[in-house]
């Protein structure tokens, strides 16, 4: 068995009070894709409000990990300061900031080239995914306790204050983050280790690479549009939202609790009580009611998607996976390594379904597609083009030039 030896409800409290009206999805038109209004129809408004919460502020008490094991509070006190922490995709909410605090950014009082503004954020609350406890020390206020909910990989900002600095939009993949960087700035890593993290890039995470051993990480995911799919990862190998929960709760973030897999081999423990089971109902409730955003005004050529969505149901063969209301087959079917498209992985790295519970891939949802490149669980796809040619290729479809084009189009659509 493995073994790593707040909760703040006021960013919420108006969705507790929120008719049904505002849960809708009708209540998301428009151009604004803040998470506040862009929530599917749910019985609850209380247990979404909770489970938004738990998203954004909960760490699952695993400042153990980053704290007590990687001692990251002293990396970050001392050495990190906002400039690089945005350079490294950390993301600051604006509706965290004080007007002062704001104006000082914009007129460059505040000094974004200091560690202690980044203490100062933490303290406000306002860096997204990051839960800090700063204490006065010899007359200074201190970081002494650091820890990272799911917002950290799974939400982002709209960039509306300045770059990194915006409303949160949660659901939204950060594909600015760079996971591998900020780990191995740990103190209490090896020079291998960090070598390892630091290969990773911006975007992407191995949550088997801690289990396994082996190193070939993965686009970080979407965690919106999931409201109907049973198989919410790239491999299907729960068959809920919350069997992921759990699993990146307690052995990737390192919260307090128990996982066992005994397909994976995985048993493992942290801390002596459990902080993330009581927490999986509201938390499971508030993802699935995350819509995928609509692609931007345009951000695709309307005829050339209509013409390709005749070549995604036709010449393209698309829909013989990519089928229903979740243009995925999901729920009824996962597929061999040999039968997608995103295989083999890259850089030499072993089949990242051969490290799963079940082998197997699923068909990814198409929903919100645009906001997320790279494709593939890989990432080796950089733009939809890419996707439809590597497809192409592999099936042998014999798609034209101009089928390849308003194919890619029409998966901008969605």
């Amino acid at each position: 068995m493995k073994r790593w030896n707040q909760y703040d409800r006021s960013a919420v409290k108006s969705l507790a009070a929120a008719s049904m009206s505002v849960l809708l999805m009708s209540a998301c038109g428009g151009s604004d894709h803040s998470t506040d209004q862009a929530f599917a129809a749910v019985p609850d408004a209380r247990l979404l409000a909770d489970g938004q919460a738990v998203f954004r502020f909960d760490t699952f008490g695993d400042e153990s990990h980053w704290t007590d094991t990687l001692r990251m509070h002293e990396v970050i006190r001392s050495a990190v300061d906002p400039t690089t922490a945005l350079a490294v995709g950390l993301k600051v909410d604006a509706d965290a900031l004080p007007a002062s605090v704001a104006h000082g950014i914009r007129d460059g009082s505040v000094d974004l080239n200091s560690p202690a503004t980044t203490v100062a954020l933490l303290k406000l609350n306002a860096v997204v995914g990051l839960q800090g406890k700063v204490e006065v020390v010899d007359g200074k206020d201190t970081l002494t306790r650091v820890g990272i909910t799911c917002a950290l990989c799974h939400s982002t900002v709209d960039n509306s204050f300045a770059p990194g600095i915006g409303k949160r939009l949660d659901g939204w993949a950060n594909r600015d983050l760079n996971a591998g960087a900020i780990i191995a700035l740990s103190p209490a890593l090896s020079a291998t280790m960090k070598a390892v993290y630091n290969s990773w890039g911006k975007g992407k995470y191995d949550p088997r690479f801690n289990q396994d051993g082996e190193n070939g990480p993965q686009v970080i995911p979407p965690a919106y549009g999931l409201e109907g799919i049973h198989s919410i990862t790239s491999t299907g190998d729960g068959d809920d939202v919350s069997y992921w929960n759990r699993y990146v709760g307690i052995t990737q973030m390192g919260g307090h609790g128990t996982f066992v897999d005994q397909r994976l081999g995985i048993d493992v423990t942290n801390g002596t009580d459990d902080r993330i089971s009581a927490k999986l109902p509201a938390l499971r409730a508030y993802q699935l009611s995350l819509l995928p955003p609509p692609p931007p005004p345009g951000s695709f050529d309307a005829d050339a998607a209509a013409r390709g969505q005749r070549v995604f149901a036709g010449a393209g063969k698309c829909i013989s996976c990519h089928s229903g209301a979740q243009m995925t087959d999901a729920n009824s079917r996962l597929h061999l390594p040999s039968e997608v498209a995103s295989e083999p992985e890259p850089d030499g790295a072993p089949s990242y379904a051969s490290r799963s519970a079940t082998k197997r891939y699923r068909t990814a949802p198409l929903r919100g597609l645009w906001q997320h490149p790279p494709y593939f669980h890989n990432g080796t796809a950089a733009t939809a083009e890419q996707v439809v040619r590597t497809y192409n290729d592999k099936q042998t479809l014999g798609l034209t030039e101009a089928e390849i084009s308003d194919l890619a189009q029409y998966l901008k659509s969605l």
